[in-house]
């Protein structure tokens, strides 16, 4: 038995009708610490977000939440809880994992209509430990892997990432 604490997730970024879900795996120390999503200085997200959205990272956490909502996107991590040593999704211990209601948010947002994961991690705890909980209620739903916006993911440069988040998040790409 381990003797690391549990970490608890965010609730979901999300209004009715939003089209796109983006999800990652859980979040980081640091936004665990400020209890922001993508908190970390050197996390791309926030950039790319302000590249494609004015959800710039100098604007209020809250600002750029809304900036996200009023383009139909919704925030969320695929676990609700874990257990894992500093912020790497390597760290996660498997037996620890508990994931969010996703049944419950596609009830509250049923236009969803494409699910981007933040990273590699983020698309396999998905489908192995929600998809097939759903038992075929994401049929219609795209499910698209982007390249992760963790500072540790440093295999692309930034405009490749800004390139295939901006095809991914398309469908809200039309102004506001």
């Amino acid at each position: 038995m381990n003797s690391l604490p549990i970490l608890q997730s965010f609730p979901p970024v999300a209004d009715a009708d939003a089209l796109v879900l983006i999800l990652g795996s859980m979040p980081g120390a640091r936004s665990l610490e400020d209890q922001q999503y993508y908190a970390h200085p050197r996390n791309a997200f926030w950039r790319l977000m302000s590249e494609l959205f004015q959800a710039s990272p100098a604007l209020d956490y809250t600002a750029r939440l809304q900036r996200l909502q009023a383009h139909r996107i919704a925030l969320w991590d695929v676990l609700k809880s874990c257990q894992r040593s500093g912020s790497l999704d390597t760290a996660i211990i498997a037996e620890s994992i508990r994931t969010n209601d996703f049944a419950g948010l596609f009830r509250r947002c049923p236009g969803i209509e494409r699910i981007v994961f933040n990273g590699q991690k983020a698309e396999a705890l998905f489908r192995r430990r929600v998809l097939p909980e759903l038992q075929g209620a994401l049929d219609e739903v795209e499910l698209i892997r982007l390249p992760s916006t963790s500072p540790a993911h440093a295999a692309m440069s930034f405009e490749q990432k800004k390139d295939a988040w901006e095809k991914a998040l398309a469908p809200c790409l039309s102004g506001v």
